[in-house]
C-alpha cells in the first residue's frame, strides 16, 4: 500500500513537472502498434517555467597551475605544515583557530595565491586554504555599470556643454583584472572620460545634439582595444545627458522661436490669400440687385434687434428694393440721395392715404 502512494505521488510530481515545463523539441513519433502519447494542453493563465540550463549559469573559470612552481625553504614548509594544523582544528565549530574554508559567492571568482604567488581559480562554493601561507581574492565577474563623472567640455564651433555618461562592463579575466592592473575600475572610467571629450571636442554642437548613438559608438570601440588587455569587455557606453548654460539656452531658444514665428507667419499670409480669393468670388456673387436687397433686408434685422442701439426706419417702398434705391446704392449713391428717395417714399406714402400706410406698417412689421 505505501508502495501504491509513493508511484502514485511520483507520478502526480512527474505530470505537474511536465505542466509546468515545456518541451521545445520535436514530437516524438511512436512506433507501429503503440499507441502514441497524448499531453493535454496547458490550462489557461498558467505561467509555464523554463527550467535554468547549465549554458545561462556562470561560466566557469576553476583552474589549477599546481603548486610545483612555488618554491619555499625550510621556513615556508614550516609555515605550511603548520597552517595545515592550525585549520584542521579550525575545522571545528566553536574552535578559536581560524577557519580553512572560505566562501566564495556566486557571480564572483576566487583567486588563491600561496606565499603571494597564484595558482588556483575556484568558482562559487566553500575553498579550502592554508590559514598561514594562502589567501584568497575575490573578484567580481558581473555586469557593471558605472556613471562618467560630469565633465565640461568644447565642441568644434567653440561651444562649452557639459556631459554625463555611463558605462557598462564586466570582467573576463580574473587574473589579468586583478593582478595586470592596479585599479582596473578608475582606470577604465578615465580612459572612457578622455576619449569621449576627445570625440566630442572634434564636432560640432548640432551634431553632438543630434547623433548621441553615433558618438556612443565611436568611444566604445576605442576604449574596447585597452580594455581588452585589462581583462575587462565593455558591453556599451550611453550618453546620459547634455548641459548647456543658460546663455546658449537662451540662444537656442531665441533661434527656434525665430523660426517658428517666421514659419507662423507664412501660414497667416497663405490664409490672407485664400481669404481675398473667397472675398473676390463672394463679391461677384452678391453683385446682382437681387443679392443687395437680400443684405439690406437682413442688416436692417441685425439693426432692429440689437437692445442698445436706437433704430430710426426710413420708408421705402419695398417691393421694389430690388430696384431704384437699392441699385442707387449697390452703384455708389451718396447719403442724400438715399434721403431724397425716403422723402419721396413718405409722399408716396401720405398720398397712397390709409392703404399706403397698411403697406408702410405690413413693412416694419416685416423688417
Amino acid at each position: 500500500m505505501a508502495d501504491r502512494q509513493a508511484s502514485t505521488s511520483a507520478s502526480n510530481e512527474d505530470t505537474d513537472y511536465e505542466r509546468n515545463v515545456t518541451d521545445e523539441s520535436p514530437p516524438s513519433f511512436s512506433p507501429p502498434g503503440k499507441k502514441a502519447e497524448i499531453r493535454p494542453p496547458p490550462a489557461k493563465g498558467l505561467i509555464t517555467v523554463q527550467p535554468l540550463t547549465k549554458a545561462e549559469m556562470q561560466p566557469s573559470y576553476a583552474q589549477d597551475l599546481g603548486t610545483g612552481g612555488i618554491t619555499h625553504g625550510a621556513y615556508g614548509s614550516l609555515l605550511q605544515g603548520l597552517g595545515s594544523c592550525v585549520g584542521l582544528a579550525g575545522a571545528i565549530p566553536c574552535c578559536p583557530f581560524p577557519n580553512p574554508f572560505r566562501s566564495v559567492a556566486q557571480g564572483n571568482v576566487g583567486l588563491v595565491s600561496r606565499f603571494g604567488q597564484f595558482y588556483k581559480a575556484v568558482d562559487p562554493g566553500l575553498v579550502n586554504v592554508n590559514v598561514c601561507t594562502e589567501s584568497v581574492r575575490i573578484v567580481d565577474v558581473r555586469i557593471r555599470m558605472d556613471s562618467i563623472p560630469r565633465q565640461q567640455v568644447m565642441t568644434k564651433d567653440n561651444v562649452n556643454i557639459d556631459l554625463e555618461a555611463v558605462i557598462c562592463w564586466s570582467v573576463t579575466s580574473p587574473y589579468q583584472a586583478s593582478y595586470g592592473i592596479a585599479d582596473v575600475r578608475g582606470t577604465l572610467i578615465e580612459r572612457a572620460q578622455t576619449t569621449l571629450r576627445h570625440v566630442v571636442g572634434a564636432r560640432t554642437l548640432q551634431n553632438v545634439v543630434t547623433e548621441r548613438e553615433a558618438i556612443a559608438r565611436e568611444i566604445e570601440e576605442i576604449v574596447e582595444g585597452p580594455a581588452a588587455h585589462w581583462g575587462v569587455s565593455v558591453e556599451s557606453i550611453l550618453i546620459k545627458d547634455l548641459l548647456f548654460s543658460k546663455d546658449l539656452q537662451e540662444s537656442l531658444s531665441s533661434a527656434a522661436q525665430a523660426k517658428r514665428v517666421g514659419e507662423a507667419k507664412v501660414i497667416a499670409a497663405r490664409a490672407e490669400v485664400d481669404a481675398a480669393r473667397l472675398m473676390r468670388t463672394a463679391a461677384d456673387i452678391l453683385a446682382s440687385p437681387a443679392a443687395m436687397s437680400i443684405r439690406t433686408l437682413d442688416a436692417l434685422t441685425t439693426m432692429a434687434r440689437q437692445a442698445n442701439s436706437k433704430v430710426i426706419f426710413v420708408p421705402m417702398n419695398l417691393s421694389n428694393m430690388g430696384g431704384n434705391a437699392p441699385g442707387a446704392a449697390a452703384d455708389g449713391a451718396t447719403f442724400q440721395q438715399i434721403t431724397e428717395h425716403a422723402n419721396e417714399s413718405d409722399a408716396l406714402t401720405g398720398a397712397a392715404g390709409p392703404s399706403g400706410q397698411a403697406g408702410l406698417i405690413s413693412s416694419m412689421t416685416t423688417i
